[in-house]
């Protein structure tokens, strides 16, 4: 019971910082900073992203076992998402580019927790005939 008190906890942090998120998406997108200052549009579309995981994730941390595929998902996107930053972290310090690699390992972070609290499998009941 307490391994699933932990997830609950994790889970709901995680969906409270991702549904967080919105002020920067929206600060990036009243101001335009996206396109004038960082010349990034990939920025507020990857916010986007995570502010729309963050409700579900919140939902999901009430009842985890009820949630477990939802949970897996977020697990292996940030673990996705981590492989994809240490790939452009290594291109980067390779073009002279200094770029920090605490992003990375936090996301690593994420995946493992929740990965490592995943919920068992609910046994299936039995069909009954009569």
């Amino acid at each position: 019971m307490k391994r699933e008190r932990v997830l609950q906890v994790a889970v709901g942090l995680l969906g409270l910082v991702y549904v967080g998120m919105i002020y920067p998406l929206y600060s990036d997108l009243a101001h335009a900073g996206w396109l004038l200052e960082k010349k990034n549009e990939v920025d507020p579309m990857f916010l986007s992203w995570f502010i729309a995981l963050g409700p579900f994730l919140l939902l999901a941390a009430k009842k985890p076992s009820s949630h477990r595929s939802l949970i897996a998902f977020a697990a292996c996107q940030a673990l996705a998402h981590a492989s994809v930053m240490a790939i452009q972290t290594v291109q980067a310090w390779q073009h002279g580019v200094h770029r920090n690699f605490a992003d990375v390992v936090l996301f690593y972070v994420i995946g493992g927790i929740l990965l490592a609290l995943m919920p068992a499998r609910q046994p299936k009941s039995a069909a009954v005939t009569q």
